[in-house]
């Protein structure tokens, strides 16, 4: 009679470890490394030497918090990050509230023709930025866009939709039509999770569709509202594509209108890559000090909720 041979204990506890390689090297390679490189940039400078020519005229060296310095006091990346401000107060309550509008809209009974219409609304997220940038563009530009021609055989007065107060909101336009299928999903997927016996019970004593969606469903899905609220003020603040492909249709878009130009334009331009470490790393500690603030005030409310 033959034994199968036991396993080894060492190599059935090294199993998972053995399937995270591939993950953590990627981690690594494309994650932990570029920060660390670019934290490590951050702290130094390029020192030249007389007319910066031939060899060794140019030396990397410690700068310590100098470039930190600079960014904080930096005039035009302070504008950019007002610019963001203001940009975000456009799209997050306006992306939001579409979002849960249509996810509470498809979780109704009556609603026909479901699958498609979630389809339809998602769809826009599926369109690269770049590519959603020039299709608005196109609509924007007065020589070409077919609203503006309908505005003038009606008679009625054409806004310059890239300059002044509208720029906001044509560029706000632009991230409010690609992300709320995103966020709609999100909350929809949340909505579907509720068991079907509340509503139900709800329906029994005498509530409203209306008074269902205020009372229960909007609270039941409060987690997937903070959720997206996250992601929605991490995509904010780094905007880029939608103002860099626009840039060339206006000049009221400058070349750092956001914080995130604002380090292109110092690293790939001016061919400052140490002070656009550094301002790229307080964009990362602005990003995560807002996150961080709201969860923690969401989860403090959270609890006070469950207290009461």
């Amino acid at each position: 009679m033959t034994r199968t041979p036991r396993r080894g204990a060492y190599g059935v506890k090294g199993a998972p470890y053995a399937f995270l390689v591939p993950a953590t090297v990627l981690f690594l390679l494309f994650f932990a490394l570029p920060i660390g490189y670019a934290l490590h940039l951050s702290f130094r400078r390029t020192e030249v030497k007389g007319l910066g020519l031939g060899k060794g005229a140019r030396e990397e060296v410690w700068a310590g918090l100098a470039n930190y310095t600079d960014a904080l006091l930096d005039a035009e990346l302070l504008r950019g990050a007002l610019r963001i401000l203001g940009y975000g107060a456009i799209v997050v309550p306006v992306m939001l509230g579409l979002a849960l509008l249509f996810a509470l809209l498809l979780d109704t009974e009556r609603v026909r023709l479901r699958g498609f219409t979630r389809l339809a609304i998602f769809l826009p997220y599926a369109i690269p930025g770049v590519i959603a940038a020039l299709m608005w563009g196109f609509l924007y530009l007065p020589d070409v866009s077919p609203f503006l021609y309908v505005l003038d055989a009606v008679g009625l007065p054409r806004p310059d939709l890239l300059d002044g107060g509208p720029l906001y909101f044509s560029l706000a336009n632009i991230a409010v039509w690609g992300g709320t299928g995103f966020n709609m999903i999100v909350i929809y997927t949340s909505l579907r999770a509720i068991p079907a016996e509340i509503f139900e019970a709800a329906r029994l004593d005498g509530c409203s569709q209306l008074q269902i969606a205020l009372r229960i469903k909007i609270p039941m899905v409060a987690p997937s509202l903070i959720l997206t609220f996250f992601f929605s003020i991490i995509a904010t603040l780094q905007v880029f594509s939608e103002p860099t492909t626009l840039r060339p249709l206006t000049n009221s878009l400058s070349t750092t209108w956001s914080p995130l130009m604002k380090v292109y334009q110092d690293a790939f331009v001016d061919n400052d890559i140490h002070a656009a470490a550094a301002q790229a790393v307080l964009i990362a500690l602005a990003t995560l000090a807002l996150s961080f603030g709201f969860l923690k005030a969401a989860n403090s409310r959270t609890k006070q909720g469950d207290s009461r």
